[in-house]
């Protein structure tokens, strides 16, 4: 049975390192885009169906990039909390270009 981990500081390069495609980034990036936008929307129109749509349109890309691209099992499963604070994370580390910095600390290529 695996270890639980047990701080954010050691789940943040186990993040990046189920992240370790740039396909799956990107898809990642796909849906965290479609989540802000929807998001946005929804604190326009305050129209509740899209709240659903902000929900499919993050984890649907993400998930597809889990199964498909990385072939494991995506971290919301199991740390729910930190691996959607980590998908906002990764999003804006990559607009401000930080993200390389970030992948080479954790190992991924």
């Amino acid at each position: 049975m695996q270890n639980r981990i047990q701080t954010y500081s050691e789940f943040w390069p186990y993040y990046l390192k189920e992240h370790s495609s740039a396909l799956c980034r990107r898809l990642h990036f796909l849906g965290t885009t479609l989540a802000l936008i929807g998001f946005a929307i929804f604190l326009i129109t305050f129209n509740p169906i899209l709240l659903l749509a902000c929900a499919v349109g993050g984890y649907g890309p993400a998930w597809i990039a889990h199964f498909f691209v990385e072939k494991n099992r995506p971290a919301t499963f199991t740390y729910p909390i930190w691996s959607l604070y980590s998908d906002f994370r990764m999003f804006f580390l990559w607009l401000s270009g930080r993200l390389p910095d970030e992948l080479k600390k954790a190992g991924v290529p």
